[in-house]
Parts: C-alpha cells; sequence; structure tokens
C-alpha cells in the first residue's frame, strides 16, 4: 500500500488544522469552487458563543479595575500609591527588555555550547596544497560480510581517500587491493597497523604513482595495444601488470615446458611462449593471485595469435662525410645479415664486445636479436648492409645497454647515436637507470657513456669496468628528419 499526503494552507485561526477530512472532493472538482468541509458548518453555528465568552470577560476586567482603582484612590494615599505602582511596573518591563537583549541567546547554566560549524578552508593564492602520498595496498581478508567495511572504516579514521578497489577472490580469503591518497605525514607502518587492526593480514604497500590512477581495464587494454604493436613490449607489459618482478625466458629443450594454460604458484608463474620455450615470472615479495595469473596468461596468448613481427618505422640519417644511413629495429629475421658483419670485424673488437673469444656467435646473436629479452637497433647504409648492432637487454629488474660497430665504420658517431636511442627507450619503458660492462681498456664506450650527460658511476674489478648511467627525461630523437651526426670518441665499439 501506498499512502500519499498532500499538505494545504490552512489559515492560523482554522481550528481544523491537521485534522482528517474524511469527505475528500471528487477528483474531477474544479480547482476555482471551493470545497465545503463539514467543519465550516459547525463554524457558522457556534462562533457567537466565543464572542460572548470575550465580551463577558472584557465587563469583568473593567468591573476588577474599577473596583481597585475606587479602593486604592479613595485610600488615604491613593494617588501616591498608583503612581509608585506605575513606575515600579514601568521599570520592571524596562529591565526585562534589558535582560532579554543582552542573555537571550545564552545557553542555560550547565550547559556546553553548541560546536561551532566549520569554516570554510581558504586558500591564499598560490599557497601550496597539502602534503599527500600515492600508495598502493594490499591485504587479505575474511570471506565475511563486514570485513571490507571495517577496512576502509580504518583508512577513513586515518584520513587516507580510497581512489581505486579490485577483489581478488580466493580459496581462504579475499585479497583486496587499493590504491589510496594519504596524507603526507601518515607512514607505511601506520596505515598497515591500522589495516591489521581492522582484520587485514598479509599486508603489503609500495609507493605509487600517476601512471596507477588509470583504472585496471582501461590499463589493460593499452598493454595489450603495446604488446600487439611490438613483440618485445611483452616483457614491459608483464612487468607494467604485476608490478616489480623478474622475467626470465627459457629456450625450448632447456627443461619440462608448462602446460598451454600455465602453472601458476605462489610467487612463480610459468607460461608457455610461441616459440616452444617457458616464460617464467617470479615476485618473492608477493603471491600472485589467480585474476594477475589470468590476466598474464592473455597477454602471452595475444602475441602467440599474433606470430613474429616487427615495426617497419625507420629513421634516415646523415653522417659528416654525407653519407645515408638508417636506423631501424632489428630481429630473428637479421640473424644472417649480423652474422656476415661477425665475421667481417676483427677479434679485437669482437673481444671488447663480449670479453674473449666467440666460438659460437649464431647462439649469441639468436638470443640477442629476440625481442623476449630486449630491444635491437640496426643501422643500415644506403645499399642495406649492416654495420652496427645496438642492444638494449632486460636483466631482471635492470636493465644493460651493449653495442657493436664494425671497424671500418667506427669513429663516426654511430655509436653514440645508438647510445642515445637505446636510452631514450630506456626511458620510454619506465627504467630508472641502465649499465654497460665493458672492459676498462675500452676508451670508447666510457666516452660514449660520458656524452650521454647523465650521473654515472664507475665500478671496477679483475680488468672489467662497469657504468651505471642514472636516468633522466631525456626528449626523444626526432622521427622522419634527416639529422647530423657528431664525430668523436662515442662512436667506438664496445660494450658487453
Amino acid at each position: 500500500m501506498v499512502m500519499q499526503h498532500t499538505f494545504g494552507r490552512v489559515g492560523p485561526m482554522d481550528p481544523t488544522h491537521g485534522t482528517h477530512d474524511p469527505h475528500p472532493a471528487p477528483a474531477d472538482a474544479s480547482p476555482a469552487t471551493p470545497r465545503r468541509r463539514p467543519g465550516a458548518a459547525w463554524r457558522a453555528r457556534h462562533h457567537w458563543r466565543r464572542d460572548a465568552v470575550e465580551l463577558a470577560a472584557v465587563f469583568v476586567a473593567v468591573a476588577v479595575a474599577d473596583l481597585a482603582a475606587n479602593v486604592v484612590g479613595h485610600g488615604p494615599d491613593g494617588p501616591l500609591t498608583l503612581a509608585v505602582s506605575a513606575a515600579v511596573l514601568l521599570a520592571t518591563a524596562g529591565f526585562h527588555f534589558w535582560w532579554s537583549r543582552h542573555h537571550g541567546h545564552a545557553p542555560p547554566a550547565g550547559t556546553a555550547p553548541a560546536p561551532a560549524a566549520p569554516a570554510a578552508v581558504t586558500r591564499e593564492p598560490g599557497a601550496a596544497e597539502p602534503a599527500t602520498a600515492l600508495w598502493r595496498l594490499r591485504t587479505t581478508v575474511r570471506d565475511t560480510p563486514g570485513s571490507l567495511a571495517e577496512v576502509c572504516g580504518a583508512l577513513a579514521a586515518l584520513r587516507v581517500d580510497i581512489l581505486t578497489l579490485q577483489t581478488h577472490p580466493l580459496s581462504a580469503g579475499t585479497v583486496d587491493e587499493f590504491l589510496v591518497r594519504a596524507p603526507g605525514e601518515l607512514s607505511a607502518q601506520d596505515v598497515a597497523r591500522a589495516v591489521g587492526a581492522a582484520g587485514g593480514r598479509e599486508t603489503w604497500l609500495e609507493r605509487a604513482d600517476a601512471h596507477d590512477l588509470v583504472d585496471t581495464p582501461a590499463r589493460v587494454l593499452t598493454l595489450a595495444t603495446r604488446t600487439a604493436l611490438d613483440p618485445a613490449e611483452l616483457p614491459l607489459a608483464l612487468r607494467q601488470l604485476l608490478g616489480r618482478c623478474t622475467i626470465r625466458s627459457t629456450p625450448a629443450g632447456a627443461g619440462e615446458l608448462p602446460p598451454p594454460e600455465g602453472v601458476l604458484e605462489e610467487h612463480v608463474l610459468r607460461l608457455r611462449e610461441p616459440s616452444g620455450g617457458t616464460l617464467i615470472v617470479e615476485r618473492p615479495y608477493l603471491p600472485f593471485t589467480p585474476t594477475e595469473f589470468a590476466r598474464a596468461r592473455a597477454l602471452v596468448e595475444l602475441d602467440a595469435r599474433l606470430g613474429p613481427r616487427m615495426p617497419r618505422h625507420r629513421d634516415v640519417m646523415t653522417l659528416p662525410e654525407g653519407n645515408a644511413i638508417s636506423v631501424r629495429r632489428a630481429g630473428p629475421a637479421d640473424l644472417a645479415a649480423a652474422r656476415a658483419m661477425h665475421d667481417r670485424c676483427t677479434p679485437a673488437t669482437l673481444r671488447g664486445r663480449y670479453h674473449g673469444p666467440v666460438p659460437d656467435a649464431e647462439r649469441y646473436l639468436a638470443h640477442l636479436l629476440s625481442p623476449r629479452h630486449g630491444r635491437t637497433l640496426a643501422v643500415e647504409t644506403a645499399s642495406g648492409r649492416l654495420v652496427a648492432l645496438g642492444h638494449l637487454l632486460w636483466d631482471g629488474d635492470e636493465t644493460e645497454v651493449a653495442l657493436l660497430v664494425e671497424d671500418d665504420w667506427q669513429r663516426r658517431g654511430i655509436g653514440g647515436l645508438l647510445l642515445r636511442r637505446l636510452v631514450a627507450l630506456a626511458e620510454e619503458a619506465g627504467c630508472g637507470a641502465v649499465y654497460a660492462v665493458t672492459r676498462s681498456s675500452n676508451t670508447a664506450m666510457v666516452a660514449a657513456m660520458r656524452g650521454l650527460g647523465l650521473p654515472l658511476d664507475y665500478q671496477v674489478e679483475d680488468g672489467t669496468l662497469v657504468i651505471t648511467a642514472a636516468l633522466r627525461p631525456v626528449p626523444p630523437p626526432a622521427r622522419g628528419a634527416a639529422g647530423t651526426l657528431r664525430t668523436g670518441a662515442e662512436g667506438g665499439a664496445g660494450g658487453r
């Protein structure tokens, strides 16, 4: 049953205000014709009684006033008594008026004043916003109603704002993953302690950035698009999807292959690669969830369905002596051309690149040219001859750069060009640093690293030099436009 109440205007002297009307007007009644209520006839018949009572009260008041005036006025001090009484009445009225003006809004004694409404927060123009920090928070709660609400309440008590929330159901509970904005003075221990007190266990926190503000479906679609355009993006896409993790690729025959649907262990994912090998993803600090395993497997399956592919973009550059060269991405299809370039290099150049003899260059090159292990840039002459290779290799959480330039094309700026391009690719991939392993006597590679203009760290051990460059935002090189290379020591071959 639905009850509908209609409120109309009722006059202040209407005795029927608030009463129920047992005889409502017909639905087709015109609004211009007033309804006759039963109470109106009652008021017409009986209003004279009220008037008679009011008139009698006036007569009684006049009689009492006349009697009091006669008694007081004809007494020995009658006029004085009346004057004093009038003065007292006027003084009382004046005092009451003054008291009400000064104390009429004060609360009763013994009661606390009502709390004032919070004042609007105003910020001077140009004033800094309150410091906040973005955190990725993951915790496991019981799979019972109200468990998530307790965690959210604990975060709210710390003035932590929940931006996104994902749930990963498990057999023994539910893993809740939050992206939160917390006050800057709040530490990770404070947040973890509050979540633990609210029933969360196995709580993990990590600093986040603005890129994590993108919702999960949009982020997964973006990673899938990058993987579809370039097979070398698959390891990077998995890292951005799963967080800090180590990705290794083992060739076919190196061990037992996982089933086609993959294997989910607590801290390890094993997925079958399209080439027949195994892709191993490890994350020791945080267990994988079935949802993460399904997303990673979907990316690998997408890469397998698209098959071998390589971006076809190339940049044409001009050397100082006027020779034109082109820089493009290289892949497994360039194995024969890379092997021919190795045959043209001197043993000294190969030792500087590989730190010793190269008994099986075919195996080295097949590994380096695979997009599973990083990105490779190739330099070709106008006739299509391959004269230099630059490698950006994913080495766990770190990134290695390596160069090899044919002897006849060294000292022309090609090494410096490749190194700058590789550093730009590392920056786009979100790497914090790159390192090169070479011999301490390889002055060409040292000069190339110095030419980057980045902070460098040098470590020497047993004649091996490791140079690490801390990356900062560097504008990417212009694409599709002709340019001129500088000559110098950075063009030398070297690096591991």
